[in-house]
C-alpha cells in the first residue's frame, strides 16, 4: 500500500521551474551500505526522486547463513545491483577498513558517485566518512569535520560548553587523564611518547598545560596506531574519576559512556565506583573498541535518575541549519527507545490552549514549561549545529528534568524515528530571487540526498506544518517482558490499514506471482527491531487512537515467534486512558512492565470456570425448578459468548493492562463491592471489539465470537437500545436499581414492564463475571500508577524494587521447564563461556556457583547479556561445544549440576485448592 503522507512523485527535474527542475538529483548513483527498514525507504525515495542507480550491499548472514532470513530488499533489485560483502561493518578495525575499501571499489565499479549509510552500522564512523571524502566519492550525510565535532561525544560536550548550551556535569577526558597519571609528570609524558615514537609539537610549547600536551601526545598515538595505556589501566583511572564523583553527589548514579556509542550501546550506570573497571570493558567490547588504536575514551556523567528523553531535528547545509521540532523518546528500556512521539510547539500551544478553556490550571502550567523548554532546546540545537559546520541532518539529543534540559549527545546521522518529524513538518526552499518559485521536500531522506547533490546551493528553508502529531511503535522480537527473543519465524502478517505507515524492509510484501506471504526467520543476527508502525493524527490523542488501532488490527503469526506488539497495545491504552500530554520519564517503562508482570500474577490465581459456576450457583438459590432450569439453560447458552474473550484477557497480561485501561471510568469498586458505571452487556461488545474478536469476513472462528454467541450479543444490545430511548444518561448501576422494582416504571405497563424486567435479568445472567477483572487490577495496584494533573507520573515505590522487577520478569516469561540437575538456554542467541577473548570461562567444569552468579554470556539481537544461576551447585559438564559463538536455541541444555539443594515440586491439589480460594474471595467482591 503505497500510503500518500510517505510515498510522491519527487522527481524534481520535471518542474516548469528552471529554479526547482535545477535540483534534480536523476544523475545520482548510490550505494546504499545498511540494512533494517532504512534501507527500504531509501530504495523508494531515491525511485522516487528519478535516481535509477541504485545499489545495496548483502552479507553473508543476509544471504546464506540463516534459512528464510534472506534480505526482502532485494527483491526490488536487479541482481548486479545487489553486491555481496562478508559482513556490513567487520569485527575489528582491520576488517572495517578492509571493509570500506571494498565498498570503495564497489562504487567506482559500477558507477555509484553517493554512499548512503542510513541510521546504522559506520553512519558516525569518521573514518568511514573521510575514506569515502578522500576517495573523491560523496557521503549522503554529515561530513566527515561535522562527525567529529558532533559525533564524538567529548568532542561534542566542549563544543556545547562554548555555544551556551546547557550540559551535565561530569568528565569528558578520561583518556587524557589515564595517560596523565600513567606519566606523572611531562617527563614522563615525553618518554612515553618517545617509547612510541610520537611527535608533538605541544610538548615542546611552554604555554601548553599539562593536560593541553597529554592530549597532543594522545591524538598523535591514534594517527601511529598505537596503545599508550591498557584497557585495565583506563578502567582504573575511570573508577577513581567516578569514585569523585559519587562522593561530590551522595546518594546519586553515574553513567559512563563510550565516545562512540549510539542506539543505547556502549552505556551502563553504576552507582559503585568498584564496578567500573568491568564495566569499562563491557562498553568497549560492545562498540568495538578494544582495538589497537582505537580512540576508547568514555564519558563519566552524573546521572540525572528522573530525566525524560527529547531530541531535536536538525537540517543543515553547513551555512544555515534549522529545527523540524522535537520528539519525545522517554518511553524506553535498556536504553532501547520503544514509543517515539512529535513534539512541536504548534500542538503545545493548542493543547495549553485547550487547558485554559477547561480551566486546568494545573495542566496548562505544565504544559508551558513544555513549551519554554522546546523553544529553547531548538535555539540551542541551531547554535550547535551552526557552530559545526552541519551539512546534512542530525539529531540533538537532550534529557528534560522538570524546567531544566541538558544536552546529552548529538548524533550525526538519520534517527530511526525521524518519520516522526518528517510527518509534522515540511522544508519548503524558496527561489531567493521569486518568493513564489519554490519547492516542498517531505522526506528527510530526500533532503539527504539533495544536500549531498547540490548543498551549499540550497536557500535555507521555511518549515512548513503538515500533521498535527505523529507516532512511531518500534515493533521489536521481544518476550511478553521485553527481552530479546530470537528464532521467531514469521508465516503471515496482515495487511497494512489506511492510517498505518508500516517500515518493515519489506518483509510483508507478498509474493507478486502467488500473492502469497513470504516466511521471513527472525534470525537475531542483528538488534531486535523488525519494524516501525508510525501514525499521524490532528493531536497527540489523535494519533494514538489511529495507533491502537494499528495495533489492534495487526496480526503476526509464526512458530516461536514473539514481538512487543501486545506490550504496545496495553501501553497505548494506558496513556489514551488517563493523558497522552503525560510525562513519562525514561524510567517509567520498568515499573509498567512490573505492574503488568502483578496482573498476571493475580489473574493466574483465578480459575475462570469455577468462578462462572459459582456465580450460576449463586444465581440459582432461591429459585423454583422450572426457573433453575431455564437460568441453568441461560447460563449454558452464554457461557462461551462470556469467557472465551476472558480467557484472552487472562492469557495475555498486556491485553488485561489495555482493558482495565479502556474501561477505567466504567466500573468501579465501591465499599468493596463492584459497581458497573456502563452496562455489562456494551462492556462485553467493546471487550470483543478490544480485542478484535468480532464478527469479521474471513476471520478464523478461534479468532472471532462464534455465530451464536454473535446472535444472543445482538439481541441484548437491541434490547438496551430500546430501552435507553426511554432513559438515557444515567449510570448504568441506577438503571439496574429501577429494574429491581415490580412497579412499573419508564412508563411501561406492568404487563410490558414484568417481559422487561425478565429480559433483562436473563441477558445479564453471568455477566458478573465481568467484575474479576478490575477487582484484579485492584489487587495488582493497576490503579496507583497514573498521570497527575501536572502530567507528570506517579510510580508506587513496590513497583520500583530490583527483586520485584525481576520475579515478575519470570511471571510474565516463566523459564523454561528444566530438570534440577540442568541448566538450559533461557532463550535462542550466541553462546559465549567467557566475558571477552582471552578472558577464563566464567563457569568450567567443577567450579562452584552461587544463586546469582554470571554462568555465561548470551548475545541477543547484538546485546551481550550475563545469565546469572538460578540457583546454587556445581558444574558438571559444559553440554555445549565448537567454542565460543555458537548459536543455542531456547530451553538447550547448556550445563550438567549438581544443585545445593533438591527441587521441591507442590502438589497439583494443593495448588488447585489455592486457586479456589483465591478465586473465592475475588467474588466476594461481585457476589457479596
Amino acid at each position: 500500500m503505497k500510503n500518500p503522507l510517505v510515498h510522491s512523485d519527487r522527481r524534481l527535474g520535471r518542474s516548469s521551474s528552471d529554479w526547482v527542475s535545477s535540483f534534480s538529483c536523476e544523475d545520482m548513483g548510490v550505494l546504499i551500505v545498511c540494512r533494517g527498514p532504512i534501507r527500504k525507504e531509501a530504495i523508494d525515495v531515491f525511485r522516487e526522486m528519478g535516481i535509477s542507480r541504485i545499489g545495496i550491499l548483502l552479507s553473508e548472514k543476509d544471504s546464506i547463513v540463516y534459512p528464510r532470513a534472506l534480505a526482502p530488499e532485494i527483491r526490488d533489485l536487479d541482481p548486479s545491483h545487489v553486491h555481496p560483502v562478508p559482513d556490513y561493518t567487520g569485527a575489528t578495525r582491520e576488517e572495517r577498513k578492509q571493509r570500506i575499501a571494498q565498498m570503495i571499489e564497489i562504487c567506482r565499479k559500477n558507477d555509484y558517485g553517493y554512499i548512503f549509510a542510513g541510521y546504522g552500522f559506520m553512519a558516525e564512523d569518521e573514518e568511514f566518512v573521510r575514506s569515502i571524502e578522500e576517495s573523491g566519492l560523496k557521503f549522503i550525510g554529515p561530513c566527515s569535520y561535522t562527525v567529529h565535532a558532533a559525533g564524538f561525544k567529548d568532542e561534542a560536550k566542549r563544543t556545547a560548553l562554548e555555544n551556551d548550551v546547557s550540559v551535565t556535569p561530569g568528565v569528558n577526558d578520561v583518556t587524557v587523564r589515564t595517560l596523565m597519571h600513567k606519566a606523572g609528570d611531562e617527563a614522563g609524558l615525553r618518554a612515553i611518547a618517545d617509547q612510541h615514537g610520537i611527535q608533538a609539537a605541544a610538548l615542546g610549547d611552554a604555554s601548553k598545560s599539562f593536560a593541553e600536551k597529554a592530549e597532543a601526545v594522545l591524538l598523535g598515538s591514534y594517527e601511529k596506531q598505537v596503545d599508550l595505556f591498557t584497557i585495565d589501566e583506563l578502567g582504573e583511572q575511570v573508577e577513581r574519576e567516578v569514585a569523585k564523583m559519587l562522593a561530590d553527589y551522595p546518594g546519586s548514579r553515574v553513567r559512563l559512556k563510550a565516545i562512540g556509542g549510539g542506539g543505547g550501546k556502549g552505556q551502563r550506570i553504576l552507582g559503585e565506583a568498584k564496578l567500573a573497571k568491568s564495566l569499562v570493558r563491557e562498553i568497549l567490547n560492545e562498540v568495538k573498541a578494544t582495538g589497537v588504536g582505537d580512540n576508547k575514551n568514555v564519558l563519566i556523567e552524573l546521572n540525572i535518575e528522573q530525566t525524560r528523553h527529547n531530541e531535536i531535528q536538525l537540517v543543515g547545509n553547513g551555512t544555515w541549519c534549522v529545527s523540524l521540532g522535537g520528539r519525545d523518546c522517554s518511553l524506553q528500556m535498556h536504553e532501547q527507545k520503544l514509543l517515539e512521539v512529535s513534539v512541536t510547539q504548534e500542538m503545545l500551544r493548542k493543547e495549553i490552549e485547550a487547558s485554559r478553556a477547561a480551566g486546568l490550571t494545573t495542566r496548562q502550567k505544565a504544559l508551558e514549561e513544555d513549551l519554554a523548554t522546546l523553544i529553547r532546546m531548538e535555539a540551542e540545537a541551531e547554535r550547535f549545529g551552526t557552530a559545526v559546520k552541519l551539512d546534512n541532518v542530525s539529531t540533538f539529543e537532550c534529557i528534560v528534568s522538570g524546567p531544566r534540559h541538558f544536552f546529552m549527545e548529538v548524533n550525526t546521522r538519520i534517527q530511526v524515528e525521524h518519520r516522526v518529524s518528517e510527518l509534522c513538518y515540511a522544508l519548503r526552499f524558496r527561489n531567493p530571487e521569486n518568493p513564489s518559485d519554490y519547492f516542498d521536500v517531505e522526506s528527510l531522506v530526500e533532503v539527504m540526498a539533495l544536500l549531498a547533490r547540490h548543498g551549499q546551493r540550497l536557500p535555507r528553508p521555511e518549515r512548513i506544518l503538515r500533521e498535527g502529531a505523529a507516532v512511531e511503535a518500534r515493533l521489536n522480537a521481544t518476550n511478553r517482558a521485553l527481552r530479546p527473543h530470537a528464532g521467531g519465524e514469521i508465516m503471515s502478517w496482515s495487511d497494512p490499514i489506511p492510517c498505518e505507515i508500516r517500515d518493515d524492509q519489506g518483509i510483508s510484501r507478498k509474493n507478486p506471482d502467488t500473492g502469497l506471504f513470504m516466511r521471513y526467520r527472525l534470525a537475531g543476527a542483528y538488534d531486535s527491531n523488525i519494524a516501525l508502525l508510525v501514525t499521524t493524527g490532528r493531536d497527540r490523542k489523535h494519533s494514538y487512537e489511529n495507533l491502537a488501532e494499528i495495533l489492534r488490527c495487526t496480526e503476526l503469526r509464526g512458530p516461536d515467534l514473539a514481538t512487543n506488539l501486545e506490550f504496545h497495545f496495553g501501553l497505548v491504552h494506558f496513556f489514551l486512558g488517563q493523558d497522552v500530554m503525560a510525562k513519562p520519564t525514561t524510567a517509567f517503562v520498568v515499573p509498567y512492565l512490573t505492574l503488568v508482570g502483578l496482573l498476571k500474577d493475580e489473574a493466574n490465581r483465578i480459575d475462570l470456570e469455577y468462578a462462572y459456576e459459582a456465580i450460576q450457583k449463586h444465581a440459582l438459590k432461591g429459585l423454583d425448578p422450572a426457573a433453575q432450569k431455564a437460568a441453568r439453560d441461560i447460563f449454558e447458552l452464554k457461557r462461551t459468548l462470556i469467557t472465551r474473550p476472558l480467557e484472552k484477557l487472562f492469557a495475555e497480561p498486556h491485553f488485561l493492562s489495555a482493558w482495565l485501561s479502556f474501561f477505567r471510568r466504567d466500573v468501579e469498586i465501591v465499599d468493596g463491592r463492584v459497581r458497573f458505571l456502563k452496562n455489562p452487556v456494551q462492556i462485553l461488545a467493546e471487550t470483543y471489539h478490544l480485542l478484535r474478536m468480532e464478527q469479521r469476513p474471513g476471520a478464523p472462528a478461534a479468532l472471532a465470537i462464534w455465530d451464536h454467541d454473535a446472535e444472543v450479543l445482538d439481541q441484548a444490545l437491541a434490547f438496551y437500545a430500546k430501552l435507553a430511548s426511554r432513559d438515557a444518561g444515567r449510570p448504568y448501576y441506577e438503571l439496574a436499581k429501577e429494574l429491581e422494582s415490580e412497579s412499573p416504571k419508564l412508563g411501561f405497563d406492568a404487563a410490558t414492564w414484568a417481559k422487561v424486567r425478565a429480559a433483562h435479568q436473563g441477558f445479564q445472567l453471568g455477566l458478573e463475571l465481568l467484575g474479576v477483572l478490575p477487582v484484579i487490577g485492584q489487587r495488582a495496584g493497576f490503579f496507583e500508577l497514573r498521570v497527575e494533573d501536572d502530567l507528570t507520573c506517579t510510580i508506587p515505590e513496590r513497583l520500583r524494587d530490583p527483586e520485584l522487577q525481576a520475579r515478575m520478569v519470570k511471571v510474565l516469561v516463566p523459564p523454561p521447564v528444566m530438570k534440577d540437575d540442568e541448566i538450559v538456554a533461557e532463550t535462542g542467541g550466541m553462546f559465549y563461556a567467557q566475558e571477552s577473548p582471552g578472558s577464563p570461562p566464567l563457569a568450567p567444569v567443577g567450579h562452584h556457583f552461587e544463586k546469582g552468579d554470571p554462568l555465561y554470556v548470551l548475545e541477543v539481537m547484538k546485546m551481550f547479556n550475563k545469565v546469572l544461576a538460578p540457583f546454587s551447585g556445581t558444574i558438571d559438564e559444559v553440554c555445549v561445544t565448537g567454542g565460543d559463538g555458537v548459536i543455542v536455541s531456547k530451553g538447550q541444555v547448556l550445563f550438567k549440576v549438581t544443585p545445593d539443594e533438591k527441587t521441591v515440586i507442590e502438589d497439583p491439589a494443593v495448588v488447585a485448592a489455592r486457586v479456589r480460594e483465591s478465586t473465592e474471595s475475588v467474588l466476594a467482591h461481585i457476589l457479596g
